[in-house]
């Protein structure tokens, strides 16, 4: 089974990540739908890591788009991007955001989510995926995964 190439493609964004395997997966991700992967620091490890290159590494080339210092850097960079904020306090639920080729999905470091000044300031774009209550977010490669493949689905079926 294929997938359309999206043009352009769905980016990832992932703010300060801290573990290693969690992006290696998302950068498999990346790959497997032709989606592009952007890393905001600071990172908690070395894109050079063993277990980095053992989870995804190998496409590496084929996915990953830049790394920026800070995310002021990749807002100057990407002004006009149309950003989905995953974060579990959003109201917005995963199902009733739409998603357009391009978009950005951007995801928070593992421990502390996006910062909040950040959401505050894109309110209107923050997407949650819908869970049942009193439970803990997801684990962050399967939230990318879940939301990736919910954006290609959409569309997809307007192609």
């Amino acid at each position: 089974m294929s997938l359309p190439a999206l043009q352009p493609p769905l980016t990832i964004v992932l703010v300060e990540p801290q573990i290693p395997p969690n992006t290696g997966n998302i950068a498999r991700l990346c790959a497997v739908t032709g989606t592009r992967l952007c890393l905001i620091g600071p990172l908690g490890f070395s894109i050079a890591q063993k277990d980095l290159r053992r989870a995804g590494l190998d496409y590496w080339d084929k996915v990953f788009q830049a790394f920026f210092p800070s995310l002021d850097d990749y807002l100057a960079e990407h002004p006009t991007a149309r950003r989905h904020l995953f974060s579990s306090h959003a109201t917005k639920s995963l199902w009733d955001a739409e998603f357009l080729p391009g978009d950005h999905l951007v995801f928070g470091s593992e421990p502390h989510g996006l910062p909040k000044a950040f959401v505050e300031r894109f309110a209107d774009c923050a997407t949650g995926i819908p869970m049942l209550p009193d439970r803990r977010c997801l684990n962050l490669s399967t939230a990318a995964g879940i939301a990736t493949y919910e954006a290609l689905r959409q569309i997809s079926s307007r192609l």
